[in-house]
């Protein structure tokens, strides 16, 4: 955190060096020009009141004598001034100058022709005769006699002594306006910056500790809430969210894990069962192999198939509820009538309801719509059910079939009488983890009948429910989508 606070620190301080360095340069080339168009303008009339006072042409040639006279005259009163006289062209003819190094034999007419043109009331920079590439404020005036242009009287205002004076003063000016302006500003500046980003970064330091703290272990750790809307105060409240939610996986997966080996051990229980019956009829088929009877064969027999059924239903439902849920389940839709499926699995469970004097009523309503369903997986669901209704049905007891059409479907009920379920146990009825308490009620199965249902249901766009009193009944139903 200081680190960044010192990195952002930096940054400002340099960026604040950058516009100090801007502003001192912008301002001091401002007030430059400033004083040069004030000079331009002041002294704009000096070539007309040079022309007025001689002509410096006297018969078409240049009238050297009396144009030196009043040149000097001049430079006298303000020796930064230069005086040149130019053809129509630019070429320079004469000029009067302190030292005589002048290196240009013509300027540009051009700037001079503007000035003209415009009576001096623009800002306009002309050549330096004496420096050549360079420009400086300038008068003039144009030179007739009888209507022909002669030339021009050009007076620079800036001379080589004015350029070096006007530099020192620039660089006084410069010092002055740093130590006494820009620096006072850019402290100042640098100082109210430091507080503001320390000011600013205060909950991105709440944020660090908190991310601190969540990385070495206290997954309770959380950003101190603040009903500020910046993006520090929104990233404060993004990681607490996430905080909640990494927390909250947390949780579920070490239910997910504890029901796990839940399961594991259910299943584990379910298979060590008829594994052992199996095993012990088999030893005893093996050791008294001769002295068995024939019943008695049949009977050891009809045992050991009964538990690899058992078997083989726990395997397979554990392979099918997998696949479902991973998503690798094969669905076959097609257009189906569900009365015929509803009649053939009641008929498969009547053999099982007489063995307990129960009876299945079926209410099937006729012309019922044709689904759009896979035909082996709404078998499972319907034996399921019915299976699940025969278990729990105590002797002499009664389950109802019933299918009717609703808007937009056919509607199944499977309603079974005994004792239902109780009220805080039917959310987790279709858990694949729930655990059926089959040993007080001597109700053997794999507890995964429901979850391969809900599974099988929520692929064909519909959704089971149940309803029961936990005393005398438990019914559930869904609703098929029409093709």
């Amino acid at each position: 955190m200081k680190s960044l606070y010192w990195r952002i620190s930096l940054s400002f301080i340099l960026v604040l060096l950058l516009v100090g360095t801007s502003y001192i340069l912008i301002t001091t080339r401002n007030a430059q020009r400033y004083f040069l168009e004030t000079t331009q303008k002041l002294n704009s009339e000096v070539a007309s009141y040079l022309i007025k006072e001689v002509n410096p042409f006297q018969d078409g040639k240049v009238n050297e004598e009396a144009l030196g006279v009043i040149m000097h005259s001049m430079m006298a009163v303000n020796p930064g001034i230069e005086v040149y006289l130019l053809n129509p062209e630019g070429e320079i003819l004469s000029y009067v100058v302190l030292d005589q190094l002048v290196k240009l034999k013509a300027v540009d007419i051009e700037p001079v022709k503007s000035f003209v043109a415009q009576g001096g009331s623009e800002f306009v920079l002309g050549d330096d005769p004496r420096n050549p590439g360079s420009t400086s404020v300038f008068s003039a005036a144009p030179v007739f006699e009888n209507d022909q242009l002669l030339g021009y009287v050009y007076i620079t205002l800036e001379s080589e002594k004015f350029d070096t004076i006007s530099a020192d003063l620039l660089g006084s000016y410069w010092m002055g306006l740093t130590f006494n302006s820009i620096l006072i500003t850019l402290i100042v500046g640098l100082l109210i910056g430091l507080v503001l980003i320390a000011w600013l970064t205060r909950h991105l330091n709440k944020v660090v500790l908190a991310v601190e703290a969540f990385k070495e272990g206290d997954f309770h750790a959380r950003v101190p809430e603040s009903d500020s809307q910046s993006d520090l105060a929104l990233l404060g409240k993004t990681f607490n969210s996430m905080a909640d939610t990494i927390l909250s996986n947390i949780d579920e997966l070490k239910n997910v894990d504890s029901l796990r080996r839940e399961l594991i051990a259910n299943v584990s229980h379910d298979l060590r069962n008829p594994l052992a019956i199996i095993n012990g009829y088999v030893e005893t088929l093996q050791i008294r192999d001769e002295k068995l009877t024939t019943e008695e064969r049949r009977k050891y027999y009809k045992i050991i198939l009964n538990s690899v059924d058992k078997l083989t239903k726990l395997v397979t439902d554990l392979f099918d509820l997998s696949k479902l849920e991973s998503g690798q389940m094969q669905v076959r839709k097609e257009k189906l009538k569900i009365q015929e499926l509803l009649y053939d699995s009641s008929l498969k469970y009547e053999l099982l309801a007489k063995a307990k004097d129960i009876e299945i009523t079926s209410t099937i309503c006729p012309q019922l719509p044709p689904v759009q369903a896979d035909l082996y997986l709404l078998d499972r669901v319907i034996q399921n059910l019915l299976d699940n209704a025969v278990k729990y049905t105590p002797e002499h007891g009664e389950i109802e079939l019933e299918a009717c059409a609703v808007p937009g479907g056919v509607k199944v009920r499977v309603k079974n009488s005994g004792e239902g379920i109780p009220k805080e146990d039917l959310e987790s009825i279709f858990d694949r983890y729930y655990k059926v308490e089959k040993d007080s009620k001597g109700i053997e199965g794999s507890g995964l009948g429901l979850a391969i249902v809900k599974k099988i249901l929520e692929i064909h766009d519909a959704k089971i429910g149940i309803s029961s009193d936990s005393k005398s009944y438990t019914e559930f139903e869904f609703v098929l989508p029409v093709e």
